[in-house]
């Protein structure tokens, strides 16, 4: 998503401006070897040849899909050939949302296609669904702010300095917004408060009474007003040619930092840390997501890079 980054918006624009079909993707992360978890090492897709709309007739990608989800738990589909599985890509199947962000997906022979193009490995790799696999993004904000509860300004581009949530993944190391995948029959809001609650909170080994107790703080804070950063197609190294991942990610921003003040921040489910951390240009973040903080940043006119250049001007 490198090319986005000079992307800028001065005003506050629909949702539908960040979806992917307005944007030419370019695959980078999903272009990565090995494949995550794994040995498998993905057929190299020159920048060239990644749009389906290029022929390469000699294209011969590496066939993975991992164990786990061989396994068949409840969040995987079956193989595509598995008897008595058809799918209904393209759109609402059962409680699966087959439907992508982006718009229709072409399936070629019974399998799903990505829409941002090929990435060298077919078959789901560590995805459960073929075609899109949908996530949720909460970016959780507040100033940072002095002893004093003054906001605190960056020296060099005079802005406010904005922080966010961060956990940092234990399947890889990289710093990440607390997010996760959208259960089947699920709302987007229920998700994105779940996987704050799971991943940031560590909700899950809570007790009853403890869990109320959070419940009740996040309310204010996630029933406020709030903003679709974006929606559609992420450049992941879980990505293949038949299964991608997509996400929207909202940012609930606590504009005098009482709410989360009170909340105390412990890493769960698969957060191996979890804390505040002041964003800048020089944040690397897991997938798409310092995209999603660059585009958070502009909207509240924080702080993002030290060179006045780079950031954009009404």
């Amino acid at each position: 998503l490198s090319n986005l980054s000079a992307s800028c918006w001065s005003r506050p624009h629909p949702v539908n401006m960040f979806n992917s079909y307005h944007v030419k993707f370019q695959h980078s992360k999903a272009l990565t070897s090995p494949y995550p978890g794994s040995h498998i090492e993905r057929s190299q897709v020159p920048e060239d040849k990644v749009g389906w709309l290029t022929e390469w007739k000699d294209y011969n990608p590496v066939e993975y899909t991992a164990k786990s989800v061989l396994a068949g738990p409840s969040w995987a589909d079956p193989q595509i050939n598995h008897e008595g599985f058809s799918p209904k890509f393209n759109e609402r199947d059962g409680e699966v949302e087959r439907k992508s962000l982006s718009g229709l997906y072409v399936v070629e022979n019974g399998r799903p296609r990505n829409p941002a193009g090929r990435t060298g490995l077919t078959g789901r790799g560590l995805l459960g669904r073929w075609g899109p696999n949908h996530a949720a993004d909460p970016v959780v904000t507040r100033w940072k702010r002095d002893r004093s509860g003054n906001k605190v300004a960056h020296p060099v581009s005079g802005k406010n300095i904005l922080q966010f949530v961060a956990i940092k993944r234990r399947d890889c190391g990289e710093w990440a917004i607390p997010g996760g995948m959208v259960d089947p029959g699920e709302k987007i809001t229920a998700t994105l408060k779940r996987e704050f609650q799971e991943e940031a909170l560590n909700s899950l080994q809570k007790s009853p009474e403890e869990k109320a107790k959070l419940e009740k703080q996040l309310q204010k804070l996630f029933s406020q007003d709030h903003f679709v950063v974006y929606r559609g197609y992420v450049d992941d190294p879980r990505n293949t040619d038949n299964a991608w991942m997509e996400t929207e990610a909202v940012n609930y921003h606590d504009e005098t930092g009482e709410t989360m003040d009170n909340l105390p921040l412990e890493a769960g489910d698969d957060a191996g840390v979890v804390k505040w951390v002041d964003i800048s240009e020089k944040l690397e973040l897991y997938a798409s997501h310092s995209y999603f903080i660059k585009l958070v940043t502009e909207k509240r006119g924080a702080h993002w890079s030290e060179d006045p250049g780079s950031e954009c001007h009404q």
